[in-house]
This record gives C-alpha cells, sequence and structure tokens, in this order.
C-alpha cells in the first residue's frame, strides 16, 4: 500500500519526515518494502486489510505517535439522507437476491466528466493509480483513503434501470472493463440490471456499463461482499483487481455509505457533479460488533512484562477498540474493520506492537512441563541431511504443486498426476509424483546462472493416486570429485548409486542395484532398481539413473554433461532397516593381514559379481574386499579391464598365517579363474 505521508497528515499529525513515518510503523510490525520522495510503500499482510487504505495507516501512525485521528471529511455527514431501495422511492431500485452480499448502497449523481484535477490526479498517481476522468477517479480516491472500493455505472446504460444482485446464469458472460469475455457459472456473484449481468460482484465492472465522455447521470455502488465468494470468483477466472484484494480478505461492513457520503461531497469539490436523491442502504441484517474479554494477567504472561493500565486502554482506544475496565482487565468491543481480532491473544498482540517489543525485558520464561518427543520422522530426516550434507550434497526445498506436463513425465506410462480442484495457476495444477522434476528445475536453475557442478537433494511427500508417501531425492550434473580410479570426467550413473548407498547406510540396510525395466524419465540401460533385503524377501526401495536429455533440455538446459538422479521411499527403507538385525562387536585384538590382486576381466562385467564370486568363494576370515584401482590400455587385452582388488584377512580369535591367508587367496583366484574368466595379472 503507498501512502503519501502528506495524506496521512489529513488524518493525523505525525512528523513530516517519511522516514520517520516509516520507521515508527516498521516498529509496530509493518514491513515498509521502500521509501521514494513523499510516499512511504507499506507491505501489508493479508490479515490486515484495514490498513489497505491511507486511513488504516494514518490510524496505525497517529497510535504510534500517540495524536489524534481526525474523522474523513463529509464522510460521516448525514446531508444526503438514507432511502428506500424499492421502486418509486430511488431513482434507481436495488434488489438483493442472493447472501453473498450483506449490504448494498447506491447513489445517484449528475455528473459532467472531464480531467481530474491536478491535485487528485497527482495524489493518484504517488499511490501507484492511473488517472482516468473525474468520476472514476473520485471512486478510486475514496477506495484508497479509506479502504471501500466502489464502482460508477451509466445509469444510460443500465437496463431498467435498476440494480440487482444475483448469481450468474449458466451459459452467462460479461465483457468486463479490460475488453475480455469472461465466462460465468452458478458459482459466481454479479450485479446485473433488467437484463443482464453488467459487473462481478467486488471483482470488476462490465464494459457495457462503463462511464464515458458523454455520460450525464451516474450510479456509484458501495457494498460489501463475502469474502469467500469474491475469493473463489478471482481465482476461477484469474482475474485480480484492487477491488477483490480487498473483499475478499474482509472489508468493513461499515463503510459503504459513509464512502458513498465522501463520494458525493469530493465530485462537488472538484466540480464534476451533485446528488440526485438519497443514498440507498440494502442492510438487511446488520452486524453487531463482537467482544473480547482481556485479563490483566494474561497480557502480562504473554508478554513477559507488565504494561501499566492507562497504556492499555490508550493503544486499544487509539486503534478503535472500544475498552471497558472490569474488575481483572477489560471487555473489549472489536470494531468490524478489524476482522483479524477474534479472541484474546489478538488484543495483547495489538498492545505489544504498541507498546514496543524492544522495552520488554529477554527473560526466559520457565518450563512448566516437559518437551514433547521429537517424532521418528524428524530424527530420520535430520540424519539423513547430516550424511548428504557431510557428502557435499546440498538440500533444495521445492514446490510440492507443479504444472501437469512435467508431472506426466515423471510417471509411468497410462498413470495421471493428482490434480488439485481450484488450482492457482497452470503451474500449480497437480501434486508432484517424485522429488526428481522439482529437483531437476532446481539444477537447471543453478547451471544457467553459471554453477559448474551441482549436486541437490531434496527430502519430502510425493503424491500418487495410490496415496502420500515420504521420499529421498537427489540428482547431480558436473564434474565428478575424486573418484577412487583417479579418473575425472562427469558425474555418471554411479554417483547416483553412491548416493543411495550412503542413505542406506542411515537406516543400516545394504542396498543392490538390479536392472529395472524402462522407465520414461531414465535413459534405457542406464537405470537401475534398488532393493534391500527384509524379513518378506528383497523390497524394491527406489530408482537410479541418469535423467533423458530431452527432460532436461525441455526444463530450459541444452548442455553435453549428463545429469543423474534417484529417489527412495523412506517408509519402504524403514520396514526394511526394522527387520534387520545390529550386532556391535568389540575392536579387533589381532592384526589383519593384507592382499592385492589384480586380475584382467570383461570390461562388461559387473564388479558386484566380482566380490560376490570373491566372498562365495573365501573362508570367515575374509572381512573385507574393496576395488581400488581399475585400469585399460596399453598392456591389457582389448575388451578387458585389470581390475584391482583389497582383501583383508582377520580372526577374532588368533593371529593368522602367511600359509593360512595365501590357502585362502588362491581358493579365490581358482574361483574367479572359472566363475567369471578372471586371470591373475602378472605385471
Amino acid at each position: 500500500m503507498k501512502a503519501p505521508v502528506s495524506w496521512i497528515r489529513e488524518f493525523a499529525a505525525v512528523p513530516f519526515d517519511p522516514r520517520q513515518v516509516g520507521s515508527r510503523l516498521a516498529a509496530c510490525g509493518f514491513e515498509v518494502a521502500s521509501i521514494e520522495g513523499d510516499v512511504v510503500d507499506v507491505e501489508v499482510t493479508a490479515n490486515r486489510p484495514d490498513c489497505l487504505s491511507v486511513y488504516g495507516l494514518a490510524r496505525e501512525a497517529a497510535t504510534a505517535f500517540d495524536v489524534d485521528l481526525k474523522p474523513v471529511p463529509g464522510a460521516d455527514a448525514a446531508a444526503v439522507p438514507i432511502v428506500s431501495g424499492g421502486r418509486g422511492s430511488a431513482p434507481v431500485p436495488v434488489s438483493l437476491g442472493d447472501t453473498g452480499c450483506g449490504r448494498y448502497a447506491l447513489a445517484v449523481a449528475d455528473v459532467r466528466v472531464a480531467s481530474s484535477p491536478a491535485w487528485l490526479a497527482d495524489r493518484l498517481t504517488a499511490a501507484g493509480v492511473r488517472p482516468i476522468n473525474n468520476v472514476v477517479d473520485v471512486t478510486n480516491y475514496v477506495m484508497l483513503e479509506i479502504g471501500q472500493p466502489m464502482h460508477a455505472f451509466d445509469v444510460a446504460k443500465l437496463g431498467g434501470p435498476e440494480i440487482r444482485v444475483r448469481r450468474a446464469r449458466a451459459g452467462e458472460s460479461l465483457v468486463t472493463l479490460d475488453n475480455q469475455s469472461r465466462p460465468l457459472d452458478e458459482t459466481m456473484l454479479v450485479i446485473a440490471d433488467h437484463d443482464r449481468a453488467v459487473a462481478l460482484a467486488g471483482v470488476m465492472g462490465g464494459a457495457a456499463t462503463e462511464v464515458a465522455d458523454e455520460t450525464t447521470r451516474i450510479a456509484i455502488e458501495s457494498a460489501w461482499f463475502l469474502p469467500a465468494s469474491v475469493r473463489a470468483t478471482s481465482r476461477k477466472l484469474g482475474l485480480k483487481t484492487e477491488a477483490s484484494a480487498r473483499f475478499e480478505r474482509g472489508a468493513d461492513i461499515t463503510a459503504p455509505v459513509r464512502a458513498l457520503r465522501r463520494a458525493l461531497v469530493l465530485l462537488e469539490q472538484i466540480g464534476a457533479g451533485r446528488p440526485a436523491g438519497g443514498i440507498v442502504d440494502v442492510y438487511p441484517r446488520p452486524a453487531d460488533p463482537r467482544h473480547v474479554a482481556l485479563r490483566r494477567a494474561r497480557v502480562t504472561r504473554l508478554l513477559g512484562d507488565a504494561v501499566p493500565d492507562r497504556d492499555v486502554q490508550r493503544i486499544l482506544t487509539r486503534l478503535g477498540f472500544t475498552p471497558a475496565a472490569g474488575a481483572d482487565g477489560w471487555n473489549v468491543q472489536v470494531p468490524l474493520f478489524r476482522v483479524d481480532v477474534q479472541r484474546e491473544a489478538d488484543l495483547i498482540e495489538e498492545v505489544g506492537r504498541h507498546w514496543g517489543f524492544d522495552r520488554i525485558p529477554p527473560t526466559f520464561p520457565p518450563l512448566r512441563s516437559r518437551p514433547r518427543l521429537v517424532s521418528r520422522a524428524v530424527v530420520r530426516d535430520r540424519r539423513l541431511r547430516a550424511i548428504l550434507c557431510g557428502a557435499g550434497w546440498q538440500e533444495a526445498a521445492t514446490f510440492t504443486f507443479m504444472e501437469e506436463e512435467a508431472a506426466a513425465a515423471f510417471l509411468p506410462e497410462g498413470e495421471a498426476p493428482v490434480a488439485i480442484a481450484n488450482p492457482l495457476s497452470e503451474k500449480f495444477a497437480v501434486l508432484r509424483p517424485s522429488l526428481l522434476p522439482g529437483l531437476l528445475d532446481a539444477l537447471v536453475y543453478n547451471r544457467r546462472r553459471e554453477a559448474e557442478d551441482v549436486r541437490l537433494f531434496e527430502i519430502g511427500a510425493t503424491f500418487r493416486k495410490s496415496g502420500e508417501s515420504s521420499h529421498a531425492g537427489w540428482v547431480a550434473t558436473g564434474p565428478r570429485w575424486g573418484h577412487w580410479s583417479g579418473q575425472g570426467g562427469a558425474v555418471d550413473f554411479f554417483d547416483a548409486k553412491g548416493a543411495a548407498e550412503l542413505v542406506g547406510q542411515a537406516f543400516g540396510v545394504v542396498l543392490t542395484a538390479a536392472p529395472a525395466r524402462d522407465l520414461p524419465w531414465f535413459v534405457p540401460g542406464r537405470t537401475a532398481t534398488l532393493t534391500c533385503a527384509s524379513a518378506d524377501g528383497a523390497v524394491d526401495v527406489g530408482t537410479v539413473g541418469q535423467i533423458r536429455r530431452e527432460l532436461v533440455a525441455r526444463r530450459g538446459l541444452t548442455q553435453p554433461d549428463a545429469v543423474v538422479g534417484g529417489e527412495l521411499a523412506l517408509a519402504a527403507l524403514e520396514r526394511a532397516a526394522g527387520s534387520s538385525s545390529w550386532r556391535i562387536t568389540p575392536l579387533p585384538r589381532h592384526p589383519s593381514i593384507v592382499r592385492d590382486l589384480s586380475i584382467l576381466v570383461d570390461e562388461r562385467l559387473p564388479a558386484a559379481e566380482v566380490r560376490g564370486t570373491i566372498r562365495a568363494n573365501a573362508p570367515s576370515t575374509l572381512v573385507s574386499v574393496r576395488e581400488f584401482d581399475r585400469y585399460h590400455g596399453a598392456g591389457v587385452p582389448a575388451g578387458q579391464i585389470s581390475l584391482s582388488v583389497r582383501l583383508t584377512f582377520r580372526d577374532p580369535d588368533r593371529t593368522l598365517t602367511d600359509g593360512e591367508v595365501q590357502q585362502a587367496v588362491d581358493a579365490i583366484v581358482a574361483a574367479l579363474a572359472t566363475g567369471v574368466g578372471a586371470t591373475l595379472r602378472s605385471k
């Protein structure tokens, strides 16, 4: 909300310095986005629609500086009488046919359309609104001044002429002021004349009854609409306006008549027109203000400091509340423009804001109960974050909502994503079926900003037709870090698999990679299904692989480097971990004996098969098998590689002899020759 300080000063004698005013508003809990010249731009949160006006900000500033708040000129004057809304008593009869409108006020005026005077146009421009003509500018001025949206109809273009508030009819449409034809449905509240809809209630007027240069008589609408109704219409049509932003948060139901009187005063003041009859005010169920009890002891407990009674009463009174003192506190009448104040804690927040949180002593309150136990999921996720961050991965936080096309690319063929009934936009139309598309977008964002290597992970919920589940996902691209082989190059499938193994270690389970069926988002032949042993046998817990280049390019990045990633279902992993047995053993008392073997094997042979053959044919004293070198080149036949493995032998009860170890090594070499066709490399 942009508010010139000169405008605020018409209602409260605050300092001339905009920075001083902005600083005091910031101290009261408002975020001041900028101060340019005389204009203070305040970010107003969704729960404070009363501050979407200069008068609302002036009320806050007057409380902050402890000065009186002046009334809006002409808004409370009774110079223009209230008349019945029926036929024969009003120039334009009004009827309410729907409870989505709690109050509807209308005034008719004879006008002469022209340009606005410079002072009014300049003030609108400073507040971020484009001047149009004197009639429309007056309605916008009143909206900015006291927060009540208004709309002017050309009476000559109204059928009847009359005003009906009703729901739209099936198949009905309306060309709005932006010259867009918008289809309506029965859920939308409209303002209609005798023949057709002429405005979207609380959102935007229609072009057919727009005020033009030739207009001589107008009907000015000032109403209160149900916030949920305006919000639903605005979202369905994708139409956000200054009016809808105020109505959908909760406008002041007492303001419509005051706003009309203020508008009529301004029209006469600038020579643009004069009233033609009284004000129609259809208000079938007048709202009663809420009353909230405020206890003195509760103020002290929540704020951590005792606020003097006179200050509590002063702050609440200046903010528009009516506190009545009692034995242990106050019975506070809440003004209807404060839709955010519903309970005692809300009143205490108001007192704290203007008393000054900086005046509260920094003391820790005593603990009166034991802290709640942290859930297992929180502990699990913290452990996963620590492991992956320690391995050089960075955590990302992506949206749960996404566009349908991106979601469908990460689902098996024939399966549809979970759609959102009322999405904010097409970019947030479905729930994510996987963590990979959001991580891929984050990776592309970083690479396009010249990040050489990117390694991201996320822990979060995914959604399929079968239900919601918690997953850990990761993606990587760029150069490899310190590979055991000493070779550089880009990350590949094995880097993604290594991240999965890290997650498996956090659960105390061993993950095994097995050939996977082709998945639409992975490169065929460069993907694997991850399984682990459980009480029910091998269980699928996730997948790893290289993401198809066309998917990466579709997200906005064309590059030579591969993008790899993977995903694990944490619930399945936890079940497998729960069925596994943990055994704690003491540190070894006897020394180990290490033997290195260099063997020639087929270059297509998986290293896991070599490890399996070694373990299957080794005695129980073999405690570790680790590859430490892979070589192909001079001295190695074509189609083969030299694989070096380190074998560690140890007996828990005694020291092994060289002869026993050599016998075991000979048996392993023989088994490798028979099982995988390996030959011992002499040099």
